[in-house]
Order: C-alpha cells, then structure tokens, then sequence
C-alpha cells in the first residue's frame, strides 16, 4: 500500500481506506502486524514477548474453539431449578434463543411459569426500526403479555412487577455503550432494586469484548445512548456489567440489585464470537456490528451509515462526498429504515465490508481518522456535527477536538489514562479471561 506525499492529508485517509478494501484477506498474524504497526514496531524483546503472548491466547482459543461457546441461557441446567414454582418476567427480544428455539418457547415447555415479557428497543421479535415506537400488548403466538420498554415507558413499573417472583433478562449486545440494550438493563436493575424482585442475567459473549477504546462518559451527558461513565468500547458482557452497575453503586440507590449471573461457557474476551441472530434491523451481518462502534457515531453527523440499504453499518456516504468507490441510493424498508439520511438522493462513499473483516477486528480501537476526513470535506464545516453527537461520544471533547484540527494521535492519548482507569476498576467485575493487546485469537 503506497501513500504519495503529494496527497493533501483528506485524499491521503480516503486513498488509504479504499487501498486496504481492494487488498486480499491476510492471515491473524499479518493482520495484527499491520494495524497501526503495533507489533512491527515494537522492540525486538517487546516483539518475543507479544509473540509469546499470542502464542499463549492462541493455545487457550484452540480449547475453546474445540469445544462450541455455550450462552447462558443454553446452560439450562444451571437455572432451570432456581425458576421452578416462581412467576417469572422475562426481559428479551430474538436474540433470546436456546439452541433452534426460543427462550420463552424453552421455558414454557419446561412448565415454567412465564407471566410477562417485558421488550427493549426494536420490539419482542425484533422487528421495529430504530427509534420507533415499540407497543405494549399480546403476543399472538405465545398468548403472553408484553410490556414495552423503550419510548416513554423505560423502566418496568411497580404494576409491572406485582405478583412477579423472579426476572430473568437474555438480551444479545454488542459490546458499545451507546447501545441502547445496555440502558434497559440498566433500568431493569434500579425498578429491581426498588421492588425487592431478584434479577436473573442469562449472559451472552460480546463479539467486541476482545478491546475497550474511545472516550469515558462524562457526568451529565447521561441519556438512553449512554448511562455509566464507560468508554464507548467497554469490552465487556451484559453479565459483567450488570455486576460493574451495582458494584459501583451506579444505580444511585440505597439498595443494589439482587443479581445473579449464568455465565458462558467456552467463551473468553479474546475469542471471536459470530453473533447466530442479528442483534437489531440494521446490524445484520458481523462486519456490521465490528463496524458499529465506529460508524455509530456518524448518526451524530450529516453523513449516511447506509441505512436504507442492504449494507446498514457497512458503508458511509453522503451526496456532497467526492473520495470513494461506492454508491447508493437510501430508500424507505419497513421495520428496519423509516425515513433514512439522504433519502432517494444518490450518495457517494466507502463500502467497508471487507475493512472489517482485514482490520476492524485486529486494530482494536475506534477508526476516528474517517471523521477527519470527512470534516475536512464537507462543503459547510460547521453543519457537519448535529446535537446528538456529544451524547453518543459521551462529553463535547471529542467534537471540540476534531472541529480544532487535533491530530488523532493526539485524540486518541486524551482519553488514554480515563480508559486505563476504567480497565483497572473493571478488572474485579470480570468473569471471563482477557488478554490486553492481542484482539481476536481466531480469524
């Protein structure tokens, strides 16, 4: 890959994006050497001793590999007793499956008293756009009541949770503070709290829980994107968090939440996991949802992240946008885009499927050097961040430095000792090995 000094810095980031997509898929090793040099540049005896290092991760993935990764809610044996006789309330959505079938269809078999389920954003199935309004009502195939808990209604009320004697919540993430599934955790727990109710986490592997990146959330840049004071990568499952909220005393109760955790099994941060349902509409694919930490915050900007499209989360353009390879046209698709950026309007950018599979994976942090590019293109500099932005990015300091022309190595050592701090103090909330610096221990 050749960069000529004769690029401005803007064609440079952009030649460099689409030299990377045309060039052939390259082994674990080579993949990791190239990303950002952070292992051919290191020192030779710093180079024995990653080298040792992944050869040890690689030796511990292959145990694992060998044997299938079991979610927790799979690992009926370990729960099923603590269910029998009790009303239960189940907090899930289509990633709630056991093997071919579904949680609720799982525990209903086994004579388990389901009373009601309560539904994150996207709805039960799975099956309503981003920010759509999601309905409470009857579900026509399994008869139960469900509760919405996105929109106005955020948080499982006492009347909600009358005559319940247990909740249990099986919800895939993956692994980015803004997702909002988090925030209904987060929720579940403090109206727990409050009623006395045990809560049950059936935990699922993050499939970016191998690296934690990006800025800390600020104090009062809380909203629904972004409730605790993490990094926008957190690397870390919803079991381990639910365990971080209480331990830290984020609920900002007297009382913390009577939890207790199924964990995975034959799972650790540093393996690959392939999510077996798409988490949400517009993460369908595992490129899509190694992409999302980056490219979700470009829904704090004037820029297309390709919804509307097949490739949501796979591609970026816009109409003004003069680098790239790749053009699309956003159109309406019912229950995954309503009324997309650039509707109708033909746009010009970056396909990044094959990125993702090349280096997101191995680079293990926020691909922010896009963003430089693309303010340094668009026609009105000042329109190119909305309000929204600041809340995903968790504090204004990262608009503020890209609108200043910081150079992202700069950026990126702003947030360094906040994020070695969060590492430090989430080490005790762990309940999976992880090894720093390695990334994924299988292609």
């Amino acid at each position: 890959m050749n960069i000529t000094a004769e690029l401005s810095p803007t064609a440079a980031i952009a030649k460099r994006t689409m030299d990377l997509e045309k060039e052939p898929l390259p082994d674990a090793d080579k993949r990791r050497a190239r990303c950002k040099g952070q292992f051919i540049g290191a020192s030779k005896v710093h180079r024995k001793w990653l080298t040792a290092v992944m050869v040890f991760c690689i030796g511990l993935a292959n145990v694992a590999i060998s044997q299938s990764v079991i979610a927790g809610a799979e690992r009926t044996d370990e729960y099923f007793n603590q269910l029998k006789k009790k009303r239960i309330a189940v907090v899930a959505n289509q990633t709630s499956i056991v093997g071919n079938r579904h949680l609720i269809d799982t525990l209903l078999s086994a004579k388990i008293r389901v009373k009601k389920v309560f539904a994150p954003e996207h709805g039960f199935r799975g099956q309503a756009a981003n920010g759509e309004k999601v309905h409470s009502g009857i579900d026509p195939i399994t008869k139960l009541p469900i509760v919405s808990l996105y929109g106005k209604h955020v948080k499982p009320t006492k009347k909600d949770l009358k005559g319940i004697d247990m909740v249990v919540f099986d919800i895939q993430d993956v692994g980015v503070r803004f997702y909002t599934y988090l925030t209904t955790l987060h929720y579940v727990m403090q109206a727990c709290a409050e009623n006395g109710k045990p809560l049950l986490i059936l935990d699922r592997p993050n499939p970016n829980g191998h690296y934690t990146d990006g800025p800390v959330l600020k104090p009062r840049f809380e909203s629904m994107v972004g409730m605790h004071p993490i990094p926008i990568v957190h690397g870390m499952t919803l079991g381990e968090l639910g365990q971080m909220i209480n331990g830290e005393g984020w609920l900002g109760l007297r009382d913390t939440c009577r939890l207790s955790v199924v964990p995975c099994k034959n799972w650790d941060h540093n393996t690959a996991y392939t999510l077996p349902v798409p988490p949400s509409p517009n993460l369908p694919t595992q490129e899509s949802i190694l992409l999302y930490p980056t490219l979700g915050l470009m829904e704090g900007t004037v820029m297309s992240m390709g919804r509307g499209t097949d490739k949501p989360f796979e591609c970026f353009g816009a109409p003004w946008l003069k680098e790239g390879h790749f053009v699309f046209v956003p159109g309406n698709i019912p229950g995954k885009a309503v009324n997309p950026p650039f509707l109708g309007d033909t746009c010009r950018g970056f396909l990044l499927t094959d990125f993702a599979r090349n280096y997101i994976s191995g680079s293990r942090q926020l691909y922010i050097e896009w963003y430089e590019m693309l303010l340094n293109t668009c026609p009105d500099r000042q329109k190119f961040f909305n309000s929204f932005f600041d809340k995903l990015a968790g504090s204004t300091e990262l608009r503020t430095a890209l609108m200043a022309g910081m150079p992202i190595k700069k950026i990126r050592e702003s947030w360094k000792n906040e994020l070695f701090q969060f590492e430090y103090k989430r080490n005790r909330y762990l309940l999976y090995p992880f090894v720093p610096g390695v990334g994924h221990t299988k292609p």
